[in-house]
């Protein structure tokens, strides 16, 4: 009995001394948890005073251009039309004055882990170029727009390919034959197979790493900031001498319609195309102020329809109205190879938007479907636009077939007309991409003022006017364009890409695919290029 006492005493004691053991670890243990607390939030302060700085670097780590994939997908849009114009008073920043689809891109923070706030070009050789993830790629998108929608159907896709491919450089097609000879027509054959087999590696490229949206995210994946800042330059360099054709197209035609036009006024004497390039150049000044380009997308669209018209034009013209096929030519000139080579590359130069294409196809894995039909299409066309415009006009045809055209026939009328208003749906698209680049290298202060942007888009416009007044030579320029531009794009680019994203992952004969695509690109390049300016300076002099 005593011994169970004690041991009861000796229980309670013990558990007296537990729960003071137990009130002194809870007490200490609120302690501890409140100096942590109080850490954290001295941290969290610390956090939020240093984020500004941190979060504006890493902002200026994305690069350059942050709006090509918003403005090249106007190509592409299927979206309905709406039209409204920059204001002014209502302007409190670059989202008063552009649309949802044209705004200028807002730096977003970055995750400290984004690829893009490590340096683009790294020190050591041995090290990758970095590339663009999927989550890094969704904050280069510009605020307030909303992201691409994945959507075109197969037929869809066709359109928007075929309305890229089958544009202006239809025209200059007999004019080529012309310079080249018949056996010239071999070129138009093997650029659109290699433009076609390009345009699969631009999706090879794009399928090798996550978050790949446009070309230039090729050109960085690839080579870096270098190769972005490249590609982008020579991409927005050819759609700026697009838009000059666009204005010496027009002009040309307006001329032929309206040859007696001149004006003038204090000693100054403008001659009809001249006259008309500027009256075409103020036409279309107020389409590139618009604040939402849907409509003129919408529009465009109607390129394939223009495209077909103006050839059936040149057919009827050809058969009902009399004017008949006479065959001439030559079977080849080597002298004049060289311009009928740039234009017909030109007529195969729309990379800058297939990436696009691809990503805004519901199914991707069709994109090599859609680019066989729309290569087939587009060669058929300028195969029998070359064929019956040099039967039917030979040595006498000019630069455009729609000016050989007889102006007493309805069908010409139709034809030239069409030429007319097509670029004017055209060239603020084209022109946009240009615009918006720029306007993200303009401070904030700046770009907050309507009259800045105002003065940027005008300036642009007047500058692809005193070009085309300065060089008036559409087939020429063309030649140079294809020559220069279309070879590094469509020939040489992709494939050096492929060749660097996928290295050691390829075949021997896709190497030598690529190399063989390459070397041609760059032999019609430097000749080419050579040939086009020798002969702009003898036409200029």
């Amino acid at each position: 009995m005593v011994f169970e006492s004690t041991r009861r005493k000796g229980m309670k004691v013990d558990e007296e001394l537990g729960r003071d053991l137990v009130d002194e670890w809870n007490s200490d243990d609120e302690e501890n948890q409140a100096k942590t607390i109080g850490e954290n939030e001295d941290e969290t302060e610390s956090e939020a005073t240093g984020s500004s700085p941190s979060q504006s670097d890493n902002a200026m780590d994305i690069p350059w251009p942050q709006s090509y994939r918003q403005s090249m997908d106007m190509f592409t849009s299927v979206t309905p039309p709406s039209i409204s114009f920059l204001r002014g008073p209502s302007l409190t920043g670059v989202s008063s004055f552009l649309s949802t689809a044209y705004k200028r891109p807002q730096p977003q923070p970055l995750e400290r882990d984004s690829s893009l706030s490590k340096p683009l070009i790294s020190e050591d050789p041995t090290t990758p170029p970095v590339k663009l993830s999927a989550s890094t790629y969704s904050k280069l998108s510009i605020s307030g727009l909303p992201p691409p929608q994945e959507q075109c159907s197969f037929s869809q896709s066709v359109i928007n390919g075929i309305n890229i491919l089958c544009g202006i450089g239809l025209l200059t097609t007999p004019y080529a034959i012309k310079e080249g000879g018949w056996l010239s027509l071999i070129f138009l054959v093997i650029f659109a197979v290699f433009c076609c087999y390009t345009g699969v590696l631009l999706k090879e490229c794009l399928e090798s790493s996550p978050g790949l949206k446009t070309y230039p995210d090729i050109g960085q994946a690839a080579f870096g900031l270098a190769g972005r800042l490249g590609i982008a330059i020579f991409l927005y360099v050819e759609l700026y001498a697009s838009c000059v054709e666009y204005i010496i197209m027009m002009s040309d035609n307006l001329a032929s319609l309206f040859p007696d036009t001149y004006i003038s006024l204090a000693g100054i004497h403008l001659e009809s195309h001249q006259v008309f390039a500027i009256t075409s150049t103020l036409i279309v000044l107020p389409t590139v102020w618009l604040k939402n380009l849907s409509l003129l997308s919408y529009l465009s669209g109607g390129g394939v329809v223009a495209s077909i018209l103006v050839a059936l034009c040149l057919l009827w013209v050809g058969v009902v109205d009399q004017v008949g096929f006479h065959p001439s030519g030559t079977a080849l000139d080597l002298t004049n190879l060289s311009v009928t080579i740039g234009i017909f590359g030109f007529s195969y130069a729309g990379h800058s938007v297939f990436p696009n294409i691809y990503s805004s196809m519901k199914e991707p894995s069709r994109f090599p479907s859609v680019l066989i039909v729309s290569f087939i299409f587009c060669f058929i066309m300028c195969t029998g636009v070359a064929i019956c415009g040099f039967l039917m006009f030979g040595d006498s045809i000019e630069s455009q077939f729609t000016l050989n055209m007889p102006s007493e026939y309805l069908a010409s009328k139709i034809a030239v007309w069409t030429m007319v208003v097509n670029p004017l749906t055209k060239y603020a698209l084209t022109l946009t991409p240009i615009t918006m680049s720029i306007e993200e290298l303009l401070p904030q202060a700046q770009l907050r003022s309507y009259s800045v942007v105002l003065l940027i888009r005008t300036i642009l416009v007047f500058s692809t006017l005193a070009v085309a007044l300065t060089v008036p030579f559409f087939a020429i320029v063309m030649a140079l364009i294809g020559s220069l531009l279309a070879m590094l794009i469509a020939l040489i680019f992709p494939c050096a890409c492929y060749l660097k994203l996928l290295r050691g992952k390829l075949t021997k004969l896709k190497i030598a695919s690529c190399i063989l695509v390459i070397s041609v690109g760059l032999v019609c390049a430097c000749v080419g290029t050579y040939s086009s300016i020798t002969r702009l300076a003898g036409k200029i002099a």
